[in-house]
């Protein structure tokens, strides 16, 4: 790669500083040279924490399908909070007193009434200096408080530490979805037995200028455009919202879930309080600095004012094009954006598309791209490039398009997954073959394989 994006939506700068030091160690030991874009989370909308559930623990063997057990549960008994290892193999890990541990041996009986009433029996296999593993042979729901008896009734233990996990929405076309100013947790709706809506979900985005420039009838997206809404009503510090689209029958809607107002200008900064916290670190370590969602040419003046007071009038720009009123001003913002020493466009597709509607994207991104080549500038191309075989390991046929496609940019950006290098190296194929056939939105006409191998069977 040429260059190393560090999303400064996550973590802080302590990890951002670990990971410029292996760039560093990187570019020392290849001898090559990558530059740094250090990108400002902006203003990007998220569902706020919602209520926390019971801690309760499922833990089951693995069944064949006709419900025969193929391999016990394997259980990860140990009295240290903080999970090692083991914690990767195991089906569960449980955190229980150092005594009742200590006391225990390979071959022992755990009895157990589990959170449902029902009695299980437990088998410990393995002991170690760090725990002990035991088997399970039925499923066994446990919670914080859950009895285990060591050989039979002579010694008791509880289980503890075991982690509360958020509740979630679930949401159906039809359904009404609360949106609330307050900070406080969001509540998951409530269903009779057939499923009827009883009482709403209730989720939190507290930022005022939602309530105060929204009006009904106005559109509403969560998750990336899995679940979309309507307006109702409005009120100072609440949307009603009637849900009119699910990508699934039934979705579930969570805590930090992106939330996109399609026809609304909010008239939030491009540069926020966090983003001028974080400003200061980036303008010491950055070759060029991400403006996520850039709507105005304003945006861009402001964050070139501040770079200026940082002494940092080197640092290139790159405007990010999220949303409508970005794309919309995007000939003001690039001439804005030129005052930068260096400066270039990222075509933020996720976002885009969400704001804009996925069936009008290619023609978006198409105009873009004619646009920045028309200003000389150079365009990454980003967002899901061959996802599928980045994050899981293979790719569609719609992917390996959507690549090839990306050969009209100067750049394009790949998202982190296990099987990044495999994506790397498809990427670097496909655009190596592709250059051939054009530069930028030029068709470059060059001599073709069909045609060469055609003359030779014929002669």
């Amino acid at each position: 790669m040429d260059c190393v994006r560090i999303n400064c939506s996550h973590d802080d700068p302590a990890t951002w500083s670990k990971m410029i030091m292996r760039l560093r160690d990187a570019k020392r030991a290849t001898g090559k040279t990558c530059s740094i874009l250090m990108d400002l989370g902006g203003p990007k909308l998220r569902t706020g924490p919602m209520e926390l559930m019971p801690a309760v623990q499922k833990i089951r063997p693995a069944r064949d399908s006709h419900g025969k057990v193929t391999r016990p549960a394997r259980i990860w008994l140990t009295a240290q909070e903080t999970m090692g290892s083991e914690s990767l193999a195991a089906d569960a890990c449980l955190v229980v007193d150092a005594e009742w541990l200590a006391d225990c041996k390979a071959g022992d009986r755990v009895l157990l009434q589990d959170a449902r009433g029902s009695h299980r029996r437990w088998r410990i296999r393995e002991m170690t200096p760090e725990g002990c593993w035991a088997e399970a042979r039925k499923t066994t729901y446990v919670v914080n408080g859950t009895i285990l008896r060591l050989r039979a009734y002579d010694l008791e233990t509880r289980i503890r530490a075991l982690p509360r996990k958020e509740s979630v929405i679930r949401i159906r076309a039809g359904d009404v979805l609360l949106m609330s100013l307050s900070d406080k947790p969001g509540k998951a709706a409530i269903h009779d037995h057939d499923g009827k809506l009883l009482s709403p979900g209730r989720i939190s985005v507290p930022i005022p200028e939602i309530y105060r420039n929204t009006r009904p009838g106005e559109l509403v997206c969560f998750d990336d455009g899995r679940i979309s809404g309507i307006i109702e009503k409005q009120y100072s510090e609440q949307l009603q919202i009637r849900i009119n689209h699910t990508h699934r029958p039934q979705e579930h809607l969570g805590s930090a879930r992106g939330v996109n107002f399609p026809d609304t200008r909010l008239g939030l900064p491009a540069l926020g309080g966090k983003d001028l916290q974080d400003l200061e670190f980036i303008a010491d370590h950055t070759d060029m600095i991400g403006l996520s969602f850039t709507n105005t040419p304003d945006d861009v003046r402001d964050l070139r004012e501040r770079l200026h007071v940082l002494g940092r009038d080197d640092v290139g720009v790159v405007v990010k094009i999220e949303t409508k009123q970005g794309f919309a001003n995007l000939p003001d913002i690039l001439l804005e954006a030129m005052r930068f020493p260096s400066c270039g466009v990222m075509i933020a597709r996720g976002d885009l598309a969400v704001e804009c509607g996925f069936e009008r994207m290619a023609e978006l991104q198409a105009e873009i791209l004619w646009v920045c080549e028309s200003a000389h500038i150079p365009v990454i191309w980003a967002t899901q490039v061959l996802e599928g075989l980045a994050k899981r390991g293979y790719v569609s046929r719609a992917e390996i398009s959507d690549a090839a496609m990306s050969q009209n940019a100067e750049c394009v950006m790949l998202n982190k997954g296990p099987y990044i290098m495999e994506a790397v190296r498809m990427l670097d194929d496909i655009l190596q073959r592709m250059q051939g056939h054009q530069s930028k939105k030029r068709s470059m006409l060059r001599k073709l394989q069909l045609a060469s191998a055609f003359t030779t069977v014929k002669c």
